[in-house]
C-alpha cells in the first residue's frame, strides 16, 4: 500500500526565532539542531524526499550538508513570525510540482522536535494507510492537567480556581488528557490543498510518549532536550 504513493518530509526551518535566536542550527548534543530531524526522516522507510523550506542560504548549507534538499528558497513574507504554517506546506508543494515533483502525502517535520525518532515517523505513516485516514497529528499525554489550570479572577483570589467537584481527586482517578506536541503532521496533499488544514473528521492521533515531546521554544526547552539526549546516548552504550 505504500509502493505507489510518493511521500514528502518537510522540515520548514525559518530564520527568526524571538524565543531563541538562530536556534534551527544552535549545536544540540554534537549536531546542529535541524540535523535531528533530518536524519530522522532519511532514517525513515517510507519518506520518499526530505526537503528543507528556508529563507537562509545559512540554514540551507547545513541543511544539505546532512542529507536534505533545497531545491527552492522559501520567500521573505512566508517567514515572517506571523506566517501560516499551510501556507508554508502549500508553498513548498507548489514549487516541487513546477519542477514535475509530484506527492500524494506531504509530513511535517519541525526541527524543534529533535526527539522524535524514525519509527515515530514510520509508525505514523503506517497508522494513517491502516486507518485510511486523511491525516495523522502527534499528540502526548499533558504534563499538567487541565483541571489544575484557570485564569485568575478578577478580585485576584482562589476560591473558585478549581471546580469543587475535582478538588482533593488523585490524578490518577482523573480522565487523561493529551495535547498536540508538534512532532509530526501527516497528510493527504488533495485533502490539505482542499481543506488548507491538517485537522478534520478523517484525522488520528499518533500518541507519544513525553520524553519524545519536548517542543524547543526557550533555553529551558533547549536544556530539557540536551539533557535527554544525553540519557539517551547513555543507555546506548
Amino acid at each position: 500500500m505504500y509502493k505507489n504513493k510518493k511521500i514528502l518530509a518537510l522540515i520548514p526551518a525559518r530564520g527568526g526565532s524571538k524565543g531563541l535566536p538562530g536556534k534551527n542550527i544552535k549545536m544540540l548534543s554534537g549536531k546542529p539542531l535541524i540535523a535531528w530531524s533530518i536524519e530522522q526522516a532519511l532514517a525513515s522507510r517510507y519518506i520518499d524526499k526530505v526537503v528543507v523550506s528556508t529563507e537562509l542560504e545559512e540554514i540551507a548549507s547545513v541543511a544539505r550538508k546532512y542529507g536534505a534538499e533545497v531545491p527552492f528558497m522559501r520567500p521573505k513574507d512566508l517567514a515572517a513570525s506571523s506566517a501560516i504554517i499551510v501556507d508554508v506546506l502549500i508553498h513548498a508543494l507548489n514549487s516541487l510540482e513546477r519542477k514535475g515533483r509530484k506527492f500524494d502525502f506531504i509530513m511535517l517535520l519541525q526541527p524543534t522536535s529533535p526527539l522524535r525518532n524514525s519509527e515515530d515517523i514510520d509508525a505514523a505513516i503506517r497508522l494513517l494507510f491502516r486507518k485510511n485516514a486523511q491525516s495523522v497529528v502527534s499528540i502526548c499525554p499533558t504534563e499538567c492537567h487541565p483541571y489544575w489550570i484557570n485564569r485568575m479572577s478578577s478580585d485576584g483570589l482562589m476560591g473558585n480556581f478549581i471546580a469543587k467537584n475535582v478538588r482533593n481527586k488523585n490524578r490518577q482517578k482523573l480522565p487523561v488528557y493529551y495535547r498536540v506536541n508538534g512532532a509530526l503532521y501527516l497528510a493527504s496533499v488533495v485533502f490539505l490543498k482542499k481543506s488548507r488544514d491538517v485537522y478534520g473528521k478523517p484525522t488520528y492521533p499518533y500518541i507519544m510518549p513525553l520524553e519524545r515531546s519536548v517542543d524547543i521554544d526557550t533555553p529551558l526547552d533547549f536544556e530539557l532536550a540536551e539533557l535527554l539526549m544525553s540519557k539517551r546516548k547513555e543507555l546506548i552504550r
